[in-house]
């Protein structure tokens, strides 16, 4: 059984799951895994890439998750690295949308909730002239309004504290579509790759799962089958991998979101818990194979 199927509205699922806040995180993690996948999750000796996301919200708590699962605080982390030049132009954070200055954007941006994730917390402007601004304020200071309790996948960065900004970005202009390259990397290497095209704003694209080297896996993520897209291996693909695995470096395990624009290589995001962990794989080896992959980081006290 899966709840989203049943409660078709996502701001409604987590309303209520919020409501549920008072239960423990593993008891809630146990709970979740068991309704989306179907199975019990094993905590205490985890094998699989689903379980090990799980272990890995309850246990690894290094504060510099916090700075880089924020849309905008994320960009000081790629620039103390020396990656300022893959970042796209910043328009400006601000705590709500009376602050912003509408006549002063130029006439296409993307407008981004600093915690937020999924296309609920992204609005692309491509042209200023046919924007409703009053529409776009309130959904966006809906955004700041969020309470920073915790999460239904209990992804302890998002609510560490810190408010719900908005921020505005460049727009990413491609005609035929921006390809999406999503590095998934373990202690700095990169093992697989979501190659993410045909995506429209709040749907989710074709994914087809290639090894490092560029080549299709032929496994698939359930949901989110390949495309018609035809693989074509980026110009600069070989730079946005050495790129993705020092941004990983200081971690056990992150994914590395980047695009090719315009013949260079621009960041999109740093994600620790791709799809809080309930994805299905076809074959399901699949799974239990990138486990192995994750290396697990000794905690004092952990589950």
């Amino acid at each position: 059984m899966n709840y989203k199927n049943i409660i078709k509205s996502r701001s409604t699922r987590i309303k209520l799951l919020r409501l549920l806040s008072f239960v423990p995180d593993q008891a809630m993690l146990k709970f979740q895994y068991r309704i989306y996948l179907g199975r019990k999750l094993n905590l205490k000796n985890p094998q699989r890439f689903t379980e090990k996301i799980q272990w890995y919200k309850l246990n690894y708590k290094n504060p510099e998750l916090i700075s880089c699962v924020d849309k905008y605080e994320v960009r000081k982390y790629l620039s103390d690295r020396g990656f300022s030049e893959i970042l796209t132009e910043d328009y400006g954070v601000y705590d709500n949308a009376e602050q912003i200055d509408f006549e002063s954007l130029p006439e296409s941006f993307v407008l981004k909730d600093t915690l937020g994730g999924g296309g609920n917390a992204v609005i692309i402007v491509k042209n200023k002239a046919d924007a409703d601004w009053n529409a776009l304020k309130v959904r966006m200071n809906d955004w700041c309004s969020t309470p920073t309790k915790k999460d239904n996948g209990r992804e302890w960065p998002y609510y560490s504290g810190k408010n719900h900004r908005i921020f505005i970005e460049e727009y990413l202009d491609e005609p035929e579509g921006l390809n999406d390259y999503k590095f998934f990397c373990f202690n700095g290497r990169t093992e697989f790759i979501y190659f993410v095209s045909e995506r429209k704003l709040g749907v989710n694209g074709k994914f087809h799962i290639l090894d490092r080297n560029f080549n299709d896996t032929g496994v698939i993520r359930v949901g989110d089958e390949p495309g018609e897209t035809v693989l074509k291996r980026p110009e600069h693909y070989d730079e946005m991998l050495r790129t993705a695995e020092k941004l990983a470096v200081p971690f056990p395990h992150v994914r590395v979101d980047l695009y090719e624009y315009k013949g260079e290589i621009r960041f999109g995001e740093l994600t620790f818990y791709n799809a809080s962990g309930y994805m299905r794989y076809e074959p399901d080896s699949f799974d239990y194979e990138v486990g192995e992959k994750f290396v697990l980081p000794e905690i004092r006290g952990g589950v």
